[in-house]
């Protein structure tokens, strides 16, 4: 007797990848492997014809989307725009999901109609075992408990962990264009919740992260930057 087929969850992955084939490639490999089997959108951000070969190669067959420019977290937008699922998680090219996450993450979603943006639990380092810092500090939301909603309720995520429910999130505007890249989850979190999405911690839904190691020049520039041009954009003049 033939095997079952694996279940099938309402989730699409969308991927953004800017010049990193290798990367891009092992995380496809991991996503491919997963009990969910979900479709996989990949965005790449780079201009390189040989990483868009690569990537629609693979054996996994993504979409593969290309811009034709760096369109930094906004890619993430694009992709949640050709998905056909309720449902999208993003990952980037060095992050994937745990087996059985996807599944969890669609079952608190079906279950909790004003659920706009599950936060997961994220893992780092190859060996994923070590507790991303932000995972603490979701953990300590000073939010008060909401019952239409799973987990703590929270005002941030961490952008490759995240599992959105599609029309709120396109409804909300997806990532900011200002913004680009880095810090761009709060901004995203602030307009969920002021449309009535809400957006919650639950940390049994696990993302793996295996960030490069690489220095980033100007990166702590620009985080700061995106988290005053959020206040600014956002909060109450005399808090900003």
């Amino acid at each position: 007797m033939a095997e079952p087929e694996p279940p099938v969850v309402p989730v699409t992955v969308a991927m953004i990848t800017r010049g990193r084939p290798g990367s891009a490639l092992r995380t496809l490999d991991r996503l491919a492997a997963l009990p969910e089997r979900p479709p996989v959108i990949v965005v790449d951000n780079g201009t390189d014809s040989a990483t868009a070969h690569a990537l629609l190669s693979h054996p996994s067959s993504p979409r593969v989307l290309r811009p034709g420019r760096n369109t930094g977290a906004v890619g993430r937008t694009l992709a949640a725009r050709h998905a056909r699922t309720p449902y999208v998680a993003f990952s980037d090219d060095d992050s994937w999901w745990e087996p059985g996450s996807l599944a969890r993450a669609a079952a608190h979603l079906d279950a909790y109609p004003a659920l706009g943006l599950l936060a997961a639990r994220t893992l780092v380092g190859a060996s994923g075992r070590a507790e991303d810092p932000l995972n603490t500090i979701l953990a300590a939301s000073p939010l008060p408990p909401d019952p239409r909603l799973p987990g703590l309720p929270v005002l941030g995520f961490l952008g490759c962990a995240a599992v959105a429910r599609r029309s709120a999130f396109l409804a909300a505007g997806g990532f900011h264009p200002l913004l680009f890249f880095g810090a761009e989850e709060t901004l995203l979190a602030l307009d969920l919740t002021a449309d009535g999405h809400g957006v919650a911690y639950v940390p049994e839904v696990v993302a793996r992260h295996a960030p490069d190691r690489a220095p980033r020049p100007g990166r702590g520039a620009l985080v700061r930057r995106n988290a005053l041009l959020t206040d600014w954009l956002r909060r109450p003049l005399p808090l900003a």
